[in-house]
């Protein structure tokens, strides 16, 4: 009997982490995916609901501006932001992810790349004046999350923005009881984000339209 891809995503999840590898496992689950084996559970064939509200609520215009896009999976945000004028760069750590983003957008102007937010390129330090980072921090287990915020906080350019989009989960529930992937994030945790130049301007706790007992975080943040 063939595997249940949702079922498939999760064995393939838990196996990399069983062999402590917390970022393996993004890889493992593309290459799957891309031959029907399992489906990534976030790769919604669109651009994330949220990052439509604020574009829309926002009006950025990115002509002359230079945006990242974390974790970019499959192409789906980078292309929103790039239709927006910005010069786009778009990195996952999986190849498989990015050969899917490039075959879905052969015509893209974004720039897909292999890159590791654990150990991104020196050059892109403070370098960005739109950050977007939508389910990535939350996707890696909880000891590891602190560093990976650090290094999407450091991407921001002065007088850049960085938007982060996460499943919320409430501050009073123990890291030890939250078995993930995903590990959603707790408000401190979103607070997290700021630095002494990096303040936190817009926070929104909403539902997911899916199911109303599950909350997402919309965060703005502003480089001084």
């Amino acid at each position: 009997m063939t595997e249940d891809p949702d079922v498939a995503s999760r064995r393939i999840a838990r196996e990399a982490l069983d062999r402590d590898d917390p970022t393996g496992w993004f890889e493992n689950l593309y290459a799957a995916a891309a031959e029907g084996e399992a489906v990534v559970p976030w790769d919604r064939g669109t651009a994330h609901q949220l990052l439509v509200d604020w574009i829309s609520e926002s009006h950025p215009d990115g002509t002359g501006r230079t945006a990242l896009i974390v974790g970019a999976g499959t192409g789906w945000d980078a292309e929103l932001v790039v239709d927006r004028g910005y010069d786009t760069t778009a990195f996952d750590i999986s190849p498989s992810a990015i050969e899917t983003a490039r075959r879905n957008h052969p015509a893209s102007r974004a720039h897909y790349m292999v890159a590791d937010l654990l150990n991104p390129p020196a050059d892109w330090h403070r370098a960005f004046d739109l950050v977007v980072e939508i389910y990535t921090v939350q996707a890696l287990p909880i000891p590891l999350q602190p560093d990976a915020i650090k290094h999407v906080t450091d991407l921001v350019a002065p007088g850049g923005t960085l938007l982060v989009i996460a499943a919320a989960r409430p501050d009073n529930q123990p890291d030890a009881a939250t078995q993930g992937p995903p590990w959603p994030l707790t408000r401190t945790t979103i607070q997290s984000f700021t630095t002494p130049d990096l303040h936190l301007i817009q926070l929104d706790r909403t539902p997911s339209p899916a199911d109303p007992t599950l909350h997402r975080w919309r965060a703005e943040y502003l480089r001084d």
